[in-house]
């Protein structure tokens, strides 16, 4: 139940963050002014849902009326958002204090309850909510969601309200990591007032937050949405006093609207990658994501059994070049297994691996026995990355002379079906967008079966599952980053089941309005713009 940030529809290389739209109603009080920081206009495409507990696309919008218990900051450390402290002494008991004064939107006060009863409704199996899968760690999840029947309990008993500002999680097993579970893009973990707890579908058009920004009007998903500053925020002010989400069904046409100036930040389509800069100069944005793209490998095929196959395409590949003729330039190539935006990422932890060397790339080979036939890389058609495998496929020729072939499917379904089939036999499509900035998310995603992401690779081992576990386990962030290191260090990288390609970034054009803007995506980036002027 882990998922990526981003949908299926953009999940290629690179990200652009271009959310969509939708939210809840109830009574509210007049919003305030606008702040000194102005009016702005962001391109969004398709909305959705709007409900916290309920949204898989928008981020942005959902971010932006809300404040998360932990935030990351914009130089990507740890500190606190609506929480005063979350502590623990075994990684398993914590207690979750809050900073007293915050309201909701509609005035109602912020408290331990807003959390507690929040999360039961949202883990509660009969609610059909989508992000409930995201508490399942919480002691109790399980009576709440059986596999067959109704539940006959609503709340987890691994949550205790304490008083009005303190309330206690245990979890199933002991994890260090969960305060950066807590942190902004895990929607999940938000609080619900009451009013949103008695009308939860009103929360889909316009939920009722206790973030920097409201709305004042229901959603219609075939209308702009606007946001407006809250007034009463106790949190930093920000920057901006009103933000309207432009609806776009083509994120070329927002583009263009940026270039003329008729819309302030879009995103940057693939196949603009290669002239933004000229377009646009300093007002083009490639920020560092939680992700990374790479190449999955089928291994259910006894012909990838041999781990010097698997590095010897990888060591084919030129990915600097690649980036250069595909990304211009903006993209960095991995050379770890996790992205390096999650706090902790060692740098070059694949070895030479990940390094392009055609030669020793042909000895690899030949040590693995050779290979016969066609190469098929695999990935969704329909995407605009057509090009870039083909890239991949012609490096992998050029340089291994193997007889590397790209082949599309006919859209994105027709592709994970084949691929939760186990029905490829070569390379394919294979990347992951973390949801918190920790080692842990990615390689749970990857390197066990519960962790979300069907895509990346088959391979589960006893030796990863006990050495996830005793990193897991570690309260001490220090220590616990020595050992998801080790993870890529000693075992991913002797191994190599997975080819890392390129960190991915978040990518954004503006107009002539916009100064400057945050460089860091891990906060909701529209608090933090600069007006030219």
């Amino acid at each position: 139940m882990r998922r990526s940030r981003f949908s299926a529809a953009i999940a290629v290389a690179v990200m652009t963050v271009v959310g969509a739209g939708g939210v809840a109603a109830g009574a509210r009080p007049a919003p305030a002014a606008a702040a000194p920081g102005g009016q702005i206009s962001v391109a969004m495409l398709q909305p959705g849902l709007l409900s916290p507990y309920r949204q898989t696309v928008m981020f942005d919008q959902v971010m932006l009326m809300y404040t998360s218990l932990v935030v990351i900051d914009d130089q990507n450390r740890v500190t606190m958002g609506q929480a005063q402290s979350v502590t623990s002494t075994d990684a398993q008991n914590w207690t979750i204090t809050l900073k007293p004064g915050w309201t909701f939107h509609n005035g109602e006060p912020v408290t331990a309850s807003s959390y507690v009863d929040g999360w039961n409704a949202e883990a509660l199996k009969t609610n059909k909510m989508e992000n409930n899968g995201f508490l399942m760690h919480i002691d109790g999840y399980a009576a709440l969601n059986p596999a067959e029947g109704e539940p006959t309990v609503t709340q987890m008993s691994g949550l205790k309200v304490v008083d009005d500002l303190t309330f206690t999680v245990k979890l199933t097993a002991p994890d260090g990591q969960f305060p950066l579970q807590l942190t902004q893009a895990q929607t999940a973990f938000y609080p619900m007032s009451k009013a949103g707890l008695a009308d939860p579908a009103a929360q889909d058009t316009m939920p009722i937050g206790n973030g920097p920004f409201m709305m004042t009007k229901p959603y219609k998903d075939t209308e702009d949405l606007e946001l407006v500053a809250y007034d009463k925020y106790q949190g930093k002010q920000p920057t901006s006093g009103k933000i309207t989400f432009k609806l776009y069904a083509d994120p070329n046409t927002a583009y263009a609207d940026a270039l003329a100036d008729n819309v302030d930040i879009a995103g940057v389509p693939p196949a603009k990658m290669s002239v933004a800069k000229s377009d646009f100069g300093d007002r083009v944005y490639f920020n560092a994501a939680p992700g990374i793209a790479g190449l999955g490998v089928s291994l259910w095929d006894q012909r990838f059994e041999n781990p010097k196959l698997r590095k010897a395409i990888s060591m084919s590949i030129d990915r600097a070049a690649v980036n250069k003729a595909i990304f211009a330039g903006a993209l960095t190539p991995a050379t770890s297994f996790t992205p390096a935006a999650e706090i902790g990422t060692p740098e070059n932890a694949c070895g030479e691996s990940c390094v392009f060397n055609p030669e020793q790339a042909k000895a690899l080979l030949a040590e693995a026995g050779g290979w016969t036939g066609p190469l098929e890389i695999h990935y969704p058609g329909g995407l605009g990355i057509d090009e870039i495998y083909q890239a991949y496929a012609n490096q992998i020729r050029q340089n291994l002379g193997v007889d590397a072939v790209a082949r599309p499917s006919t859209d994105w379904a027709s592709f994970a079906s084949a691929r939760e089939g186990a029905q490829f036999s070569g390379l394919y499509f294979s990347r992951w967008g973390a949801l918190y900035p920790s080692m842990q998310n990615t390689l749970h995603a990857f390197y066990t079966k519960e962790g979300g992401c069907p895509n990346c690779v088959a391979y589960y081992t006893d030796e990863i599952t006990a050495a996830l576990q005793a990193a897991d386990a570690e309260v001490d962030q220090a220590k616990a980053i020595e050992l998801y290191s080790k993870i890529q260090t000693d075992i991913l990288a002797r191994d190599l089941p997975w080819i890392p390609l390129f960190y991915e970034t978040y990518n954004f054009v503006t107009s002539t309005k916009i100064k400057s803007m945050t460089a860091f995506a891990g906060v909701p980036i529209y608090e933090a713009v600069v007006l030219a002027g």
